[in-house]
């Protein structure tokens, strides 16, 4: 099952929106511009690095594009069955969720990032990231230092992240090193987010959120702050306000994703970091980033099972497959029964009662129906030519898992 994971602020870089001008996703950037009343388009294209690096500029740009890669990929029929974010990332994740409208979420990451700049402001800090330790020895080191630094993040096996006032980050980073520790790198930052010198952001926040209507959300959450799946609506605005201060769990968030059967990390966003946290952190696990519209090919093939696609849809001369794919998900959990069609449909991936068939597939309309899951009727989103069903009759799915591909449109492949 795929576990959508969404980047935080460090993930920007320059003209990291490029990729994405033309297609059709871009419009998520022209309604987040108008409702921030900032140029979100000019800071995913133009801005330079200083600029870009800028708290308030960072934390709406990497939200804005990880919503645009989220509508692209969900454009192509692929959802998420469970989500989490990083730090600014649990605002993109609860958004895919359904727990926090578009427009709310850019409105609060607007007043996060100006809130969390002007305090880094008041109370300078910096971060670095301690490797090759395990979490006793850093928080050890933190609590040796006997200044204002503490752990941020317990990002992976072997990778922490501590903050606090440049001094006793220093002296914090030689004492994990003095215990073991690999090697400590600077973080170009301009505060020390996660931790305590974060106070004043977090009264200005929590203003912000309780004028700010939540969801349940329709599919788990992870929170940073505990590292626990959090259902209820309520429960959202206190667990963010908390998150300002309070270290990001996120090695732990990925052994609860993976416990809840996910064995897919799909980072939806720039930057590839998360990903790589993943492997770490779940090794047995598939891991990828998407950030480039080329690269939602790769994840339709990743979760659709490339054996599917195996000389359905790639010429002799390798031609790639393109996101004229589109995936149909289970709609709830259960049992799948494919509805009986009126013609067969082509080979590989295909299953035991659809004999193989020389045509390019079925022509189906929007609404076809394509069978049920337990009582619930699936139903194509999309036309074109139905080529193949992934899962068996009478398997158990669960919601969100891709169930039948087909090619949309009417056009003919050569």
């Amino acid at each position: 099952m795929p576990a959508f994971t969404f980047p935080g602020q460090g993930s920007q870089r320059p003209g990291m929106g490029r990729p994405w001008v033309g297609h059709p996703s871009w419009e998520v950037v022209d309604e987040a511009s108008e409702l921030s009343g900032r140029d979100v388009g000019r800071l995913l294209l133009d801005a330079e690095q200083d600029e870009l690096t800028r708290t308030a500029n960072a934390q709406l740009a990497t939200f804005v594009l990880s919503l645009v890669v989220l509508d692209a990929v969900e454009r192509v029929g692929i959802a998420p069955t469970m989500c989490a974010g990083h730090s600014l990332g649990e605002y993109s994740a609860l958004v895919a969720s359904g727990a926090l409208a578009f427009e709310d979420g850019v409105r609060l990451v607007v007043e996060r990032g100006d809130a969390m700049q002007e305090a880094a402001q008041e109370r300078p800090g910096t971060m670095a990231a301690v490797l090759g330790a395990d979490d006793d020895t850093v928080e050890s080191a933190c609590q040796r230092a006997e200044g204002e630094v503490w752990v941020a993040n317990y990002n992976a096996p072997g990778q922490v992240v501590i903050a606090g006032t440049e001094e006793s980050v220093r002296v914090a980073g030689a004492l994990a090193k003095d215990l073991g520790a690999r090697k400590v790198l600077s973080m170009a930052v301009a505060g020390a987010f996660h931790t305590a010198l974060m106070a004043p952001a977090r009264a200005r926040l929590r203003k912000a959120l309780a004028d700010t209507v939540f969801a349940a959300p329709e599919i788990p959450v992870v929170a940073n702050v505990d590292a626990r799946a959090h259902d209820q609506a309520e429960k959202w605005p206190g667990l963010l306000s908390a998150q300002l201060c309070s270290p990001v769990r996120w090695r732990a968030t990925l052994d609860l994703l993976a416990a809840m059967g996910a064995d897919q990390f799909v980072e939806i966003g720039p930057g590839g970091v998360l990903s790589g946290l993943a492997r770490r952190t779940v090794p047995s696990s598939t891991s990828l980033a998407v950030q480039r519209p080329e690269e939602i090919d790769e994840l339709v093939q990743v979760l659709a099972g490339a054996e599917a696609f195996a000389g359905a849809v790639a010429s002799g001369d390798g031609e790639r497959l393109t996101t004229a794919v589109r995936l149909v998900v289970a709609p709830s959990t259960g049992i799948f029964h494919p509805e009986s069609l009126d013609a067969p449909l082509p080979g590989a991936g295909l299953r035991d009662h659809h004999p193989p068939h020389a045509a390019g597939g079925m022509p189906v309309e929007v609404g076809t129906l394509l069978g049920h899951v337990a009582d619930v009727e699936v139903r194509t989103p999309f036309a074109g030519k139905l080529v193949a069903f992934l899962a068996l009759t009478g398997e158990r799915v669960v919601t969100g898992q891709p169930i039948a591909w087909l090619r949309a449109g009417s056009e003919e492949r050569p």
